[in-house]
This record gives C-alpha cells, structure tokens and sequence, in this order.
C-alpha cells in the first residue's frame, strides 16, 4: 500500500514538473509586433494592435497634416499617426541625433537632401506640395504698410525667422527680387535686413507675432497667411514671388519603413493631394 502511494506521488510530481519546465505557454509579449506595409496593419488592427508611424513635418504643414492624418487612418484602420511639427531645420537635426521619426516632411528639398546624403533616409527624396510667400501686417495695419517697397522704410519692424529655417532663404530672395523691381530703393535689401526686429523659430510663431501686432510685417507662406485670422497680405509686385517646393523622405531608421513608405506614397497620390489643395498649397514642380 505504501509503495503504491509513493509510487502515485511521483507519478503527480512528473507531471507536474512538466507542466512546469515545458507544458505551459510563454508568458505573452508586451511589444507590438512588427509591421511594415498597411495589410499586416490591418492584420494587427483586427488583434488589437495599431501601429504607430511618427511623422516629423515642417511647421507650415500644421494644419493640413491633421487632416490627413484623419483621412490616411480612415482609409488605413491598422495604421496611427504621430504628428511632430517645427522648423524643417530643426527636425532635420533631431533625426540625425537620432530621434525616433519614422517620415519627415519639410518645407524644403534642402533638408531632406541632407538626410538621403548622409544615410539617414530609406530611398530618395519625394516632392509632394508646392507653394507661394505672402507678406502679413497685422489687422488693423498700425504702421501703415501699403507696398512691399515699405518694408525697407525706417522704423518699421520686420519679424522673421531663424537663418537655417527654409522661410528664411525664400525670404531672402524675395527680397532680393524685389531690390530689382523699378521704384524700389537702391538700398532696398539691406534696409530690409536693418528692419528685422526678431528672428523665430518657425514660420508659425512669425505668423502668430506679427498677428499679435508684436512687430508691423513679415514674409510668410501664403498658406499660412491664408489660414490666420489676424494678418492681412500684401500685393507682391508680378514676377518677384519666389516657388516653394515641399518634399520628404522616409527615415531609414523606422522599424515600419514600408507602412511609412505607403503614407508618402498616399500624400503624393489623388486623396493626399486633394486635402493639401483645400488648405491652398499647390502641386508638387513637375
């Protein structure tokens, strides 16, 4: 009898030992599966499990990459957007110290450019919008700004932005441009330059200062001067506007780089690009 209770107690104790060291599952992951194209997004959503893919675009852009992002999540369910906006500058810089970004979209090709030269970008860069400048006062129009030509008058306080933001370059040639026009004042550039009472990290806070009525003009896209209440525009003379070309690039460090791929693929097609032309940018340069 005894032996035959020992012998049941180790019979229990094998079994239980297997149970133990290799009948029970693993405990389950708490990382998201990978995924790379929006089929296994689709595939992930159904488990639960969206991916998100973290967009880096320029500060212009704001606005209307919330409306794409609305629409690209409805067309693809497995799939999140993660919007980050700033000066196309200073994402640039974030991404080559490696912060996470799985697309970065800028308001420039010089920008990305850098990103394909260095290896930091999965393929080439894509143009996808294009655009115009546009010079603001502020409602009201305090300083009495009727010309272009008034920006070079003395007193009057110009807010830009920073040297590297791409606003800034077009700025610069616009104004250089307009030193051409007849009527102009020789002196006009640098004049100009003399006037610049503040430089921004972006062209949204230009925007937002010069709506405030903390300075009395500046260089903006027409975009933006489009999508503010608070500023006025200003005629630019016919030929002195200067094209802005937007293009972007997938980061060759994102773990999705297929997904991220899909979504520049989706803004450079008829649906990203219908919601851009309703926030007034224009196509991309053929």
């Amino acid at each position: 009898m005894k032996l035959r209770l020992l012998g049941a107690t180790l019979a229990a104790i094998t079994v239980l030992g297997c149970s133990v060291t290799g009948g029970a599952p693993a405990a389950p992951s708490t990382s998201a599966p990978a995924v790379t194209s929006p089929s296994e997004a689709s595939s992930a959503s159904g488990r639960g499990v969206p991916v998100e893919l973290t967009v880096y675009g320029a500060a212009s852009l704001a606005g209307v990459l919330d409306a794409a992002k609305a629409a690209f999540e409805t067309a693809n369910p497995g799939l999140k957007l993660m919007i980050s906006t700033d000066s196309s500058a200073a994402l640039e810089m974030k991404i080559e110290q490696g912060a996470p970004a799985d697309v970065f979209l800028a308001a420039d090709t010089t920008n990305p450019k850098k990103l394909v030269d260095r290896g930091f970008a999965s393929g080439d860069a894509v143009e996808f919008a294009g655009n115009e400048l546009a010079i603001i006062v502020p409602k009201g129009n305090s300083a009495k700004i009727s010309t272009p030509a008034d920006l070079a008058r003395s007193g009057v306080k110009v807010i830009a932005a920073g040297d590297e933001v791409p606003i800034t370059k077009y700025a610069k040639q616009l104004v250089a441009n307009l030193a051409k026009v007849s009527g102009y004042p020789s002196d006009f550039a640098a004049a100009y330059d003399r006037n610049v009472a503040s430089k921004e990290d972006n062209v949204k806070a230009v925007v937002a200062k010069v709506g405030l009525g903390e300075g009395d003009a500046g260089i903006v896209y027409a975009t933006d001067a489009k999508a503010s209440r608070d500023v006025d525009t200003l005629a630019i003379p016919e030929g002195a506007n200067v094209p802005v070309t937007y293009a972007g690039v997938v980061v060759k460090a994102s773990p999705n780089t297929d997904a991220a791929t899909a979504f520049l693929d989706w803004l450079t097609g008829p649906d990203g690009q219908a919601i851009l032309k309703q926030s007034g940018f224009l196509p991309p340069p053929e």
